[in-house]
This record gives C-alpha cells, sequence and structure tokens, in this order.
C-alpha cells in the first residue's frame, strides 16, 4: 500500500485517510423523499461494494425522509454511511429537522453553494456549528461549476495586479484550491476538528484535476475525495476517470473514491461501483472480487462460446462474493483466466490461480484446465461452462480456507 500520509476521519467506523485503505463512495439519483425507492438503491450499491453512500439533501420532504431512510437501512442489515449532500439551504434544513442531522454520518458542504454576500459566512458556520454539535465529520467539496463566485472576483482582480498574472486556466485552478484550504482553514477556527475534515475540488477535465490534486496533496495533510465531476456516459466516463485517478492514486493521493458516470437509459447505479472495484483492483491496490483474464479475440476465435463463458465466470464470481468473502479468506484475490485458443490460452491459464484454454478455429475441440500452473482435467462437451464452475468452487474450498 503507497503511504498518503494524511491526516485520518472516522465515519461512523470507517476510516478514511492516514494508512487506511481507499474506500469507495457512491451516490443515489433518487428522488430522497422518496423513501422506498432511495432505500432500494442504497442497498443495491451497498451490495455491489459502496462502502459510503451520498443522497441529496434538497428540501423538506427529502430531509424529513431521511431519518426514514436510515432506519429501514438498518432494519435490513446495512449499516452504510449516509452523506446529506447540500447546497444553498443546507443550514435551514438541518436546523429545521434536528433527525436528519443526527441521522446523516457527514455533510458535505459545497462552498459555492452556501450563500451569497454577507450571509455566506453565517451559513457556512451555522452548518459547521451543527456538525460540531453533532460529531459529524464534514466533506468541503468545492465544484469546477459552482465556484464561490465573490472569491474568484477577489483572485481575479490580485490577479490583474500581479507583475506576472496566471493565465486563465491557472487562475481557475488556483480558485478551486484556495476555496478549499480557506474553507477547510475557517471550520477549524470556528471549532471543527482536523480529524472531522475531508476536502474534495472536482472538475470535468482529467488535466485539471491531476494539477489540483497534485498540489492540494502538497498544500494540506485532510483526507482527499478524488473524482472526476461530470465524468460522462459510458467508454468516455470510465477512460476519464481511470486517465485522471489512475494517475493521481498511482503518486498516492486520494483517500476516498468516487466513479461519477452518467447512467446509460436503464443502466444500474450499480456500474460506477464497479467500476471504482476495477479501477483499485487493476492497480493492486485494494481486492474486491476474483477478476477474469480474458483474451480480446481475433480471427482464429470465431466463436462466441469464450466471450459467453468469460461474462458468465465474470458474473458468477460477482453474484457469490458475499457469500465466499466471509467463508474463504483472500478468495477476493484470484485470478481466473477464460482464453479463446491455443496461442496464449495454455500460457495465460497456467500464470493465473485457475483457468481454462478453450479451442479455437480448427482446434480440436477439447478445453484443458490449469489450477496453479498445472493442467488438471480435459473438458469437453455441451457443458463446459457449468463443469468449468463446479471446478472453480472446488478450487476455492480447497485452497481459501
Amino acid at each position: 500500500m503507497i503511504n498518503r500520509n494524511r491526516l485520518s476521519v472516522n465515519i461512523d467506523g470507517i476510516v478514511v485517510g492516514g494508512q487506511a485503505p481507499v474506500v469507495i463512495q457512491s451516490m443515489t439519483n433518487t428522488d430522497t423523499a422518496d423513501v422506498e425507492s432511495t432505500v432500494t438503491q442504497v442497498l443495491d450499491l451497498w451490495k455491489a461494494g459502496s462502502e459510503m453512500v451520498r443522497i441529496t439533501v434538497n428540501n423538506e420532504l427529502s430531509a424529513k425522509a431521511v431519518p426514514e431512510i436510515k432506519k429501514k437501512l438498518l432494519e435490513q442489515g446495512c449499516n452504510v454511511p449516509l452523506i446529506g449532500d447540500f447546497h444553498f439551504n443546507g443550514h435551514k434544513l438541518l436546523t429545521l429537522y434536528p433527525d436528519c442531522a443526527k441521522a446523516l454520518s457527514k455533510y458535505r458542504i459545497n462552498p459555492g453553494n452556501v450563500g451569497k454576500g454577507s450571509k455566506r459566512d453565517d451559513q457556512f458556520n451555522q452548518m459547521i456549528q451543527i456538525a460540531i454539535d453533532n460529531d459529524k465529520p464534514v466533506r468541503i467539496g468545492v465544484n469546477w461549476g459552482s465556484l464561490d463566485q465573490d472569491l474568484l472576483a477577489e483572485m481575479m482582480d490580485k490577479n490583474a495586479l500581479s507583475d506576472n498574472p496566471l493565465n486563465s486556466i491557472d487562475l481557475m485552478r488556483e480558485v478551486l484550491i484556495e476555496s478549499a484550504l480557506r474553507s477547510a482553514d475557517a471550520a477549524v477556527k470556528l471549532g471543527l476538528a482536523k480529524s472531522k475534515i475531508i476536502i474534495s475540488c472536482k472538475t470535468s477535465d482529467t488535466q485539471d484535476l491531476i494539477y489540483v490534486y497534485e498540489q492540494l496533496q502538497k498544500r494540506c495533510s485532510f483526507p482527499l475525495h478524488l473524482g472526476l465531476t461530470e465524468a460522462g456516459i459510458g467508454t468516455k466516463g470510465i477512460v476519464a476517470s481511470a486517465a485522471s485517478m489512475g494517475y493521481l492514486l498511482q503518486k498516492g493521493i486520494g483517500d476516498t473514491i468516487r466513479i461519477s458516470l452518467t447512467p446509460e437509459p436503464g443502466e444500474n447505479r450499480n456500474k460506477e461501483v464497479i467500476v471504482a472495484q476495477e479501477l483499485l483492483q487493476t492497480m493492486n491496490i485494494r481486492s474486491f472480487v476474483p477478476l477474469v483474464i480474458a483474451c480480446p479475440g481475433c480471427g482464429r476465435t470465431t466463436s462466441t462460446f469464450f466471450q459467453e463463458l468469460a461474462q458468465q465466470t465474470q458474473t458468477f464470481l460477482r453474484e457469490n462474493m458475499s457469500s465466499w468473502k466471509e467463508k474463504y479468506p483472500g478468495v477476493e484475490e484470484m485470478k481466473v483466466a477464460v482464453m479463446g485458443c491455443v496461442v496464449n490460452g495454455p500460457g495465460e491459464s497456467k500464470m493465473a490461480n485457475i483457468g481454462i484454454s478453450l479451442p479455437g478455429t480448427g482446434e480440436i475441440p477439447v478445453a484443458p484446465v490449469y489450477e496453479n500452473g498445472q493442467k488438471t482435467v480435459t473438458l469437453k462437451g455441451d457443458n463446459i461452462a457449468n463443469d468449468f464452475k463446479k471446478i472453480i468452487i472446488q478450487y476455492i474450498e480447497k485452497n481459501y480456507k
């Protein structure tokens, strides 16, 4: 594990920062006032592996719903920390609905959306005082799309008078950083412990994100929540998030992460959790579920069977992890290979914990299985998929106790 050298924050038993593992966060997209749909989605995200879940608290109905949501989750054995996402009216909602303030595990405060002019400081102070009174941590969450306009104007004026003025991009980056650091400093001066503060500065551009977080790493010791905001839909969002966050994580920057994907129509919200897990796991930072190594296919693999088997195997592994992780410690680090022809099939299968090398076009229709580098059995016929699943189960029972 890379030494991230941050302060640590305890969020209802989940430690963020210090030498703790990088924590995966997600966010619901339901109307929080709809208790049943919000509970259902939080449960889905939690079961998928989200270790903290953020919910929108934007009006009185949603604030009223939070204690009931928390109660129903606990009744179903789900103690995942709930984070309240506040903009514009958080000071009012947390004051009017103290049960909401108590039920939430953390408050997200956006300095750019706390208030304007003379009201800004009072409303920010009010939210921080509520956090202190309830012994709750906060995330000072600055966002590129909602910068503090007063701070922006101040720094633009100062920059204009400088002998070496920054260009517009560098200036905006500095405003992001300054907004987060000034707000965190203000919270500390009000009495909020440093061990109760996480900060983030989100952008939608990968190079901006990299620059800003490298600076935050140097200029403060607060834990950093990492995420590329408005990353996009489909492969664009995945690639952009992985490119920027993977680079930062490799340098030890980032204590919690969220992959902010725009769901495709009808797509399960859990995808952002799975992508976050796979990013951390492919970088050998954390392990969550056995991953399948599979070849991309070529003219030697005109059958789609190896593709179908790879997909079925990955789904099978993920669906069973909830029971396996308790019974078989370390199984999440297992590597499974599903290969499509003789070129790399046997070699990759031998290097995995367990692997199968399927026949390519024109090859003998048999599929050798390798366990810990040794061929143990050769499968053939119409039941290869089910036979391979049984062999995986037997391998787990034998090797993980």
